[in-house]
């Protein structure tokens, strides 16, 4: 089977090549599976973003509710945050300086949401190997404890695949990680909106049910560097690539330049990855 050949390790990143983040910063990714906060986008700029992001969710109705998914390559204003150098220097100095960005997602949970997302391990879902993606979440809400920030499971991502049980109605996914007292405490990925965070493939992570008033909103991008491979042929025609900085000579990936339409009605998603 496909899965089984997957290479689902853990690839350390270098401190010694860091240029912005700091070695402290890298060996907690190391060891954790995840870094966090980074300050990106000040209170007037992620308050733009969160209009524009907030015009694409209305422009679809209740298909945008969940998750606009993997219009990176299509829409303008994502392609614009999915190349900003201030993201992109931080993923820089996890994955090196050749970058592809692969996929994103706007996700959204309402107040009173009564939806989890379950734990799971994202890497284990894709047919990409090896399993090298960086997924930076750039808050565009708040995200606290409250109305439901992502959760990680510290020092999962070097376990390989974990195993997964049958979840019930009020999961967003029918499986999930069957967590059990030996995995330790969960993180509450907790950031203010302009602030990201970034995490390893394979760390289990998830959400509860918004509990409060407030909506809990993000955009996830997700960075690979071109060593990674599509191993599905199938899977790989819904994925629009980006080389954000840097090359890629063996032309696996196929670079999208920046697209002229900002209209979401005017286009569709290739493919669907994922919720968190």
């Amino acid at each position: 089977m496909l899965m089984q050949s997957l290479d689902l390790s853990f690839k350390t990143a270098d401190p010694t090549q860091a240029r912005v983040l700091t070695g402290e910063q890298i060996d907690h990714y190391n060891r954790e599976g995840f870094a966090q906060p980074f300050d990106i986008f000040d209170a007037g700029e992620i308050g733009e973003i969160r209009t524009y992001v907030d015009g694409l969710m209305a422009a679809l109705g209740e298909n945008g509710h969940y998750g606009i998914n993997c219009y990176q390559a299509r829409l303008a204003g994502l392609w614009d945050i999915a190349t900003d150098s201030r993201i992109l220097d931080r993923v820089q100095d996890i994955i090196g300086p050749d970058i592809i960005c692969w996929a994103s997602a706007v996700l959204s949970k309402k107040p009173h949401d009564p939806k989890q997302v379950p734990w799971h391990q994202d890497a284990s879902f894709w047919s990409l190997s090896p399993a090298r993606t960086v997924t930076v979440w750039l808050a565009i809400d708040d995200a606290d404890e409250e109305n439901s920030a992502m959760r990680f499971l510290p020092r999962s991502h070097t376990q390989g695949k974990i195993p997964e049980t049958e979840m019930g109605a009020d999961s967003v996914f029918h499986k999930g990680i069957a967590v059990t007292e030996e995995m330790g405490a969960p993180f509450t990925n907790v950031l203010k909106a302009g602030q990201m965070s970034m995490h390893a493939d394979m760390l289990a992570h998830g959400s509860l049910a918004n509990v409060s008033d407030r909506r809990r909103c993000a955009l996830t991008l997700r960075y690979c560097s071109p060593d990674s491979r599509m191993m599905d042929a199938d899977w790989a025609k819904g994925v629009e690539s980006i080389i954000c900085r840097g090359s890629d000579p063996s032309g696996h990936w196929t670079h999208h330049p920046r697209p002229e339409n900002d209209d979401i009605t005017k286009t569709s998603s290739p493919h669907v990855v994922g919720n968190n």
